[in-house]
């Protein structure tokens, strides 16, 4: 069983802690993608299940066996590293079989199983090169191929895609997407792409500085972020999130924004009901639109993406929100006043203090 957990992992060096109290399990066969900003620790946890790092604190577990005393050539994992990490003098075919004859498989074996994996990347008719004749997607696939004939019950894959350029990632994406269904085999991936993230995981799970912050599927972390930091994190924009204050009207509960009001629907009222807090109010560009609505802003840049176009507006106070709009209606002008207004069923609150998400 490829199952991966971790129990309370931590990984500190010195003073620095990398990983704090990691509790997190990866299912059987399943595309679980590790996201975050550089320096967060994803990258040192992977690390830890291949057995690069020792944990300082903690379980590690592949299938129903704790790995933290096995050795990293014995824990039954393949990792395909950023950096490709191929041996220059070996051709791709032997570049390939080198797992096999550094395990000891027989030499009549080796042919058929490099034959498949060569099938499985579409590599013929690259065998007898080497790697500096090779394109970087093409490198990335011999990487893979490496790593397949070890036929491992976890692949461990280290921002694989971070040195192809943009067509060729996105290319990629979907090669890998396709090759975890063929070999039904758990994928643990880290990456500091969310689109990638969003694109390729059963879930996913986001860390910052050391310490998980959210793990679920990728629309469910979409639709409902758990704190400040997943939200802004998330998206591509990123979420709006303004600051403003708590207030009761005699119409409902608001929130009271830089230039306006917004009042909010009745689960969120519910969920915050001190007059002055001081709140943090999340909307998705998609969700804002310009037109009728309560706020006053000025329209900053507008950025045209062909088939949309992204409309950055400067709220009175200085912050600044983004709204989505298709390029099908009239662009405003810069330095144009406009009026935002918000869906009420796509509104998210947080705490300005704690950054945790008011719940409804």
């Amino acid at each position: 069983m490829g199952q991966v957990a971790f129990l309370d992992v931590s990984k500190r060096f010195g003073s620095f802690t990398a990983v704090a109290d990691l509790t997190l399990e990866v299912e059987d066969q399943e595309f679980l993608v590790l996201l975050g900003p550089s320096g967060c620790g994803k990258t040192t946890a992977l690390r830890m299940v291949a057995g690069l790092e020792e944990p300082t604190g903690g379980t590690i577990r592949i299938g129903t066996r704790v790995v933290n005393d096995v050795e990293a050539k014995d824990r039954d994992v393949a990792m395909v590293f950023q950096s490709y990490a191929l041996y220059p003098h070996m051709t791709v075919e032997k570049n390939i079989e080198f797992p096999l004859r550094s395990r000891n498989v027989p030499k009549h074996e080796r042919p058929a199983i490099v034959a498949e994996a060569v099938r499985t990347l579409d590599l013929d008719g690259l065998l007898d090169r080497r790697p500096a004749q090779l394109s970087g997607g093409q490198r990335q696939r011999v990487a893979l191929a490496r790593a397949i004939v070890r036929r491992p019950q976890v692949f461990l894959m280290d921002e694989p895609l971070s040195n192809l350029d943009a067509k060729l990632r996105v290319q990629t994406r979907a090669e890998l997407i396709e090759l975890h269904r063929r070999l039904a085999t758990t994928f643990v991936y880290v990456t500091h792409d969310q689109v990638e993230a969003m694109t390729m995981g059963d879930r996913i799970a986001i860390m910052n500085a050391g310490v998980l912050q959210q793990v679920g599927p990728p629309q469910d972390v979409y639709e409902k972020p758990a704190n400040l930091f997943v939200a802004r994190f998330i998206g591509n924009p990123p979420m709006n999130t303004i600051t403003g204050t708590i207030a009761h009207e005699p119409e409902g509960v608001v929130v009271m924004l830089p230039g306006g009001r917004v009042p909010l629907p009745a689960p969120l009222a519910h969920a915050v009901s001190t007059d002055g807090r001081a709140v943090v109010l999340g909307v998705r560009p998609e969700h804002l639109a310009i037109g009728d609505g309560p706020i006053a802003a000025t329209v900053s840049v507008v950025e045209s993406l062909g088939h949309e176009r992204h409309v950055v507006c400067r709220l009175e106070d200085g912050q600044l929100v983004t709204a989505r709009q298709p390029s099908s209606v009239t662009a405003p002008s810069d330095g144009t006043a406009v009026r935002l207004s918000f869906d009420p069923d796509h509104l998210h609150l947080f705490d300005a203090t704690t950054e945790a998400r008011f719940d409804t």
